[in-house]
């Protein structure tokens, strides 16, 4: 997320593995997904909410919906951050946006997300998701809340 006193969104620097490439030795594209699954745990865990507190709260993240451009190709050995930016609106989702780039600055891939807070008994989602956050977080800057 985008913190108001940095330009910079939360980012996680990744580098390609071989297993994780295609015949063709590109990163397989399923692949782009877990390093955008793996970004957002991570902003989570850097804004201060593990797994445990949401489980602990009866909740959960939930995706809905998820959409990748892919622009450039990865090989392995390529190193890559994949940043993580949280948008809110009104009601029961949001959004987040991703890039994944190479160290050379080249955008190889856009994520875009949209997501949700499950109440884990009820099986529905939350009404607004960003009270979960505000409240579990000790870094709401994170989330940009």
């Amino acid at each position: 997320m985008t913190d108001p006193h940095n330009s910079e969104p939360y980012s996680v620097h990744i580098q390609v593995r071989g297993y994780e490439t295609d015949s063709q030795g590109h990163l397989n594209q399923a692949v782009y997904l877990q390093y955008a699954e793996h970004a957002r745990w991570s902003a989570l865990r850097h804004g201060g909410i593990e797994q445990g507190d949401l489980l602990a709260r009866g909740v959960g993240p939930v995706a809905l919906e998820t959409t990748i451009r892919y622009l450039r190709e990865l090989r392995a050995g390529d190193e890559v951050d994949v940043d993580c930016v949280f948008e809110w609106g009104e009601g029961k989702t949001f959004r987040m946006r991703q890039t994944v780039r190479k160290a050379d600055g080249t955008v190889s891939a856009e994520v875009t997300a949209v997501g949700g807070i499950l109440d884990l008994k009820a099986r529905k989602l939350v009404p607004d998701p960003r009270q979960i956050f505000k409240e579990l977080s000790a870094n709401p800057d994170v989330f940009g809340l």
